[in-house]
């Protein structure tokens, strides 16, 4: 008996000795291929971090500055182990971070910092996996369908990366290449991510993150079907041609209000890594480039005429039509806390006037303080607001930081931008509703005299930025010096 157990441990150790040197010297084979790991991974990471929130906190009173310091570092610590996690898992993890990283107006500050990193250190696949995923997805080798092929990437994101390549024909064109078991392992990542949801849930009842979840079930195939990203880059392509830009910020803000607000076409992930900006060799003017075309938001023609209106609403500070529109939108009696999330002011400032101030750093602190203390009521406003405002929110955000990067977050120009597209939205519309020619000219031309009043508005501003009227008046005092 004695000898037949050393004899099966015997075997046992020989064969699995065996299976970890075939597994550690197997270039396709990664431990993140085994569902075992990856659960168990991401299961340990919220237990501790569930575990960490529970017990770190208890001992000090609710609210003291005490409190508040030790919720930063706990927040910190969590933050981190999140994104090792999520780096760790890579794919459908990294995607869901980087849109975690976005969320200003919920997360507190020491996620949002520490996920952001997210969108630029996305792993790569090698060169045999890229191999491998053209053999299997066309069928034929690289030599078979390229001229040449660049090894090294030219950037590379959660889900995919980009190789430039010369076709046979001479054509030099950029590849996307998915990366290997992204989209076999997405479902199950989703589910899992569900189901951790629900249990971090049963711990702390205000944690309401399932229409995070809801969203990555609906939009990640979208993401993954490279055929749907095609037809959006072509259409967007023929959307926007009649743009031809030379500042940077003030453009991408007039751009994604035309496909907003105009279109009801809108992509949802202008992250840092998918706007990049260059010189045009031919003309030499600064062109921007939008990537990515994966994700994008069909808004219904009520939504977006809703919104309109709520925009025209903040912009020209009339209250009494942003509550009406908010709620409209699904906010219901949270309408001023909706606000605050789309517009990322105070409510202070949205009673003012969005144009009237810039976002201050105190304002800016404010808002982040508020986001924690009212996280149940934000996490219960996003269960109700309609599925397409959840793309809307993330859109705003991501552009919201680029501003801030350039600083020009929140200029009176970028909202007077605005609202030329929601005037032109909303006379189109009006203009289509009807047969008559008089009331079709009626609104041409009240649409015409709005534009011209935002002209004059802007033009007022430039000249208060100028300080045009010291000048003409020191000229004058110059010109016509006082009589001794």
């Amino acid at each position: 008996m004695a000898q037949r157990a050393l004899k099966l441990a015997s075997w046992t150790s020989m064969a699995l000795a065996a299976s970890g040197f075939y597994l550690y010297s197997n270039k396709y084979l990664d431990l993140n291929d085994f569902g075992a790991v990856r659960v168990g991974r991401a299961v340990a990471t919220t237990a501790v971090i569930s575990y960490d929130y529970l017990t770190s906190l208890r001992s000090v009173p609710y609210g003291s500055e005490e409190y508040l310091q030790l919720r930063s570092k706990v927040h910190l610590r969590s933050a981190r182990r999140l994104c090792e996690l999520c780096c760790a898992n890579r794919g459908t993890f990294i995607k869901v971070g980087q849109h975690l990283g976005a969320l200003d107006y919920l997360l507190p500050e020491e996620y949002t910092s520490t996920l952001k990193v997210l969108h630029s250190q996305a792993p790569q696949s090698s060169m045999q996996e890229v191999r491998q995923v053209i053999r299997e997805d066309l069928g034929k080798e690289i030599h078979d369908l390229f001229m040449s092929f660049d090894d090294a990437p030219l950037g590379a994101a959660s889900l995919a990366q980009v190789h430039k390549a010369v076709l046979h024909d001479g054509r030099t064109v950029a590849v996307k290449v998915q990366h290997p078991k992204v989209q076999a392992q997405s479902s199950k990542d989703i589910l899992l991510m569900e189901v951790l949801v629900l249990a971090v849930k049963q711990l702390f009842p205000e944690f309401e993150f399932m229409w995070l979840v809801d969203e990555a079930k609906k939009n990640l195939p979208l993401e993954l079907d490279f055929l749907n990203e095609g037809r959006n880059a072509e259409k967007v392509a023929q959307m926007l041609k009649h743009f031809d830009f030379l500042k940077i910020s003030r453009h991408l803000g007039k751009m994604y209000s035309e496909m907003i607000f105009v279109n009801g076409f809108v992509h949802c992930d202008p992250h840092p890594g998918n706007v990049l900006v260059r010189k045009c060799p031919g003309t030499g003017k600064v062109e921007i480039v939008l990537l990515d075309h994966g994700l994008y938001q069909v808004l219904t023609e009520e939504f977006r005429l809703d919104y309109c209106h709520l925009w025209q609403s903040l912009i020209w500070t009339d209250m009494k039509s942003v509550k009406k529109y908010s709620q409209r939108l699904g906010a219901g009696d949270l309408y001023p806390l909706f606000t605050c999330m789309l517009t990322a002011r105070s409510w202070d400032s949205v009673n003012r006037g969005i144009g009237q101030t810039p976002v201050t750093a105190t304002e800016d602190s404010e808002i982040r303080n508020n986001a924690a203390n009212y996280l149940p009521q934000i996490s219960h406003l996003l269960n109700l607001v309609p599925r397409q405002m959840l793309l809307i929110f993330k859109t705003n955000d991501l552009l919201r930081g680029i501003e801030a990067a350039l600083g020009t977050r929140a200029s009176a120009t970028s909202f007077l931008n605005m609202s030329r597209c929601c005037i032109k939205a909303l006379a189109a519309h009006k203009k289509k509703n009807t047969r008559s020619f008089f009331r079709r000219t009626q609104i041409s031309f009240s649409e015409a005299f709005n534009l011209w009043q935002i002209n004059l508005h802007e033009l007022v501003l430039r000249v208060k930025g100028l300080r045009l009227a010291s000048w003409v008046l020191a000229l004058l005092c110059w010109l016509l010096p006082a009589p001794h």
